[in-house]
């Protein structure tokens, strides 16, 4: 595959406009996870979260809300997740956690926001009339169809999930303004990111995140796959358009902001262990959120709630440096590259900082498809494209 062009790279004159409506990446905001559970109702066979049975005792998930209030900069916004395991096993947690934060003295609201990560198979009115009430964002982990959900997130019997997450979202898209979805792909269902995407469109879910697992076994005729499939997701996002039903699909949305911008810019970044911190149930503080359960664990907690921050594991993780990869020095998509992402890396190299084939193959392979779908919506619709863009209309993260 050759590499984005500086023609390409730039974009037109439209596209430098639309640059400057692209929201600066360093309004990034500090992002903590509060793993509330390492209990799970599920079996997923490619889940990075060591289940153990212990869930967060409330003083430390006060103390973790003390911490983060301490550490975030007063004009900093703040992200807290919900996270687990299964976080809707611990809902009275959620309630009280969320409380906790609504109270602290540090808390201004605007500046706050909250979400929960579900798997889907827990839900009832208690739990949407409380997360509408105090405005908690609901994403809901699902790959998609039932031939596709029930590969890999089953029940801990081996029963599949698909009704159960099905009629989650038929209520869920009932009773919340909006949902996130995210769905995650393998070698071996890659090929069915089309009909995910349809899929979710048939239940009115606008925003779609594609997540590929990192921590599966690609090939290089997995990678060969990609451009074609990633083509046709971007045409799909092409169509939605066309029709005036715009949707939010993060493998083309998200490079094309990115494209926009001129590239990633240095505040949005890998931020683990500075501008992304998690807290499991033993008070233990980790770079990220996906390291908790990661092999050779114990490598990426930073620091814990009682004795706080050990500046010299956080080092290791902020200051990993640009890719190694002498090949990244290069090329022309590097600065539109995730090459950044210290855990994705470390899953698939054991270093933050080396990328692997796989994460190069599909990175190219977005941009370009990304860059086909804002070429073709530029030409096709001008500036309506570009209020959409410049967030009149358009399905935002």
């Amino acid at each position: 595959m050759h590499e984005l062009s500086q023609h390409e790279a730039t974009g037109s004159e439209f596209a430098a406009q639309v640059s400057n409506l692209i929201p600066p990446a360093d309004t990034r905001p500090m992002r903590f996870t509060l793993c509330l559970t390492r209990q799970c109702n599920l079996s997923c066979t490619y889940c990075y979260v060591g289940k153990e049975q212990e869930s967060m005792p409330l003083p430390v998930a006060a103390a973790a809300i003390d911490f983060m209030f301490s550490y975030a900069a007063d004009e900093d916004r703040i992200e807290v997740g919900f996270f687990g395991g299964e976080a809707l096993l611990e809902f009275d947690l959620l309630k009280a956690s969320t409380a906790l934060i609504e109270s602290h003295p540090g808390c201004v609201r605007k500046k706050v926001s909250l979400a929960v990560v579900t798997n889907g198979t827990i839900f009832s009115d208690e739990i949407a009339d409380f997360l509408v009430e105090h405005n908690v964002g609901f994403c809901l982990s699902c790959d998609g169809p039932p031939e596709v959900q029930d590969v890999h997130r089953r029940f801990i019997s081996g029963a599949g999930t698909s009704n159960f997450v099905e009629r989650t979202i038929n209520e869920a898209t009932r009773r919340f303004r909006c949902i996130l979805v995210n769905a995650v792909y393998r070698p071996e269902t890659v090929q069915y990111l089309p009909e995910v995407v349809r899929y979710f469109a048939s239940l009115n879910l606008k925003r779609i995140y594609l997540n590929p697992d990192f921590t599966a076994p690609w090939t290089e005729a997995d990678a060969q796959k990609l451009a074609a499939v990633y083509d046709e997701v971007a045409g799909q996002y092409i169509d939605f358009y066309l029709r005036k039903d715009p949707h939010y699909i993060s493998l083309i949305d998200g490079k094309i902001a990115v494209i926009l911008r001129g590239g990633y810019q240095q505040g949005e970044r890998c931020g683990m262990g500075r501008r992304e911190m998690a807290f499991t149930p033993d008070g233990s503080i980790y770079s990220c959120e996906r390291l908790i359960g990661a092999p050779g664990s114990d490598k990426h907690r930073i620091g814990n709630l009682r004795s706080g921050l050990d500046f010299s594991r956080q080092a290791c993780c902020i200051s990993s440096g640009p890719p190694v990869n002498a090949e990244c020095l290069d090329c022309g998509c590097k600065e539109y590259c995730m090459n950044w992402c210290g855990c994705s890396n470390f899953f698939m190299t054991g270093l933050y900082n080396r990328v692997g084939p796989f994460l190069c193959a599909s990175e190219k392979a977005s941009i370009r498809a990304a860059f086909r779908a804002f070429t073709v919506l530029e030409n096709r619709l001008g500036p309506t494209f570009m209020e959409h863009i410049a967030g009149s209309g358009y399905v935002q993260t």
